[in-house]
């Protein structure tokens, strides 16, 4: 019987180097030359990603709930490329401007930085849950899948639904 591939190494350096790159631009002094196109589509294009994420996600553990394996990864397979375009449309528009502030009033404030510092934290963790949930899954390690799973499913749904909260919360001072 053919031996299942680690990817442990691959998929830390992923993490680190996707993390630390997001990260970084935080730091980074806005993009101070022309674009050729509106930028300020890109934090909605983000919520509507996160938002079929959350979709493909929930279909995909109602579909593991009923044993259909085939429905189930297609759809952790859709939510991982709606996740990939997320992603790339993030990293364009923290590359080309500057932090947008919240400006709502105090009581909201609070509960937008408790949902955006969980909603951050949690996304840290769920990159390297998730690849290992579906290397696991492909392997078909079915024990080991379902021991991460369980916490990745919760993780990456709160993660993708945040991300539309956070969306919604700050889009009128974008």
């Amino acid at each position: 019987m053919k031996k299942a591939r680690s990817f442990t190494l691959p998929i830390t350096i992923f993490s680190i180097v996707l993390i630390g790159t997001i990260g970084t631009l935080f730091f980074l002094p806005a993009y101070d030359r022309e674009v050729s196109f509106d930028v300020s589509i890109l934090p909605m294009l983000n919520a509507i990603y996160n938002l079929f994420t959350f979709s493909f996600l929930i279909i995909s553990l109602v579909a593991i709930k009923k044993r259909n394996i085939n429905v189930h990864r297609n759809f952790i397979l859709w939510a991982f490329v709606s996740t990939a375009l997320f992603l790339v449309t993030y990293v364009i528009y923290h590359f080309l401007t500057e932090p947008t502030p919240f400006g709502g009033n105090s009581t909201v404030k609070m509960i937008y930085y408790f949902i955006l510092i969980s909603h951050v934290l949690l996304a840290i963790v769920n990159v390297p849950l998730a690849l290992i949930s579906v290397v696991r899954g492909f392997n078909m390690q079915i024990a080991s899948h379902r021991r991460i799973a369980r916490w990745t499913m919760p993780i990456w749904l709160y993660v993708s639904g945040t991300g539309v909260i956070v969306y919604l919360l700050i889009s009128p001072y974008y």
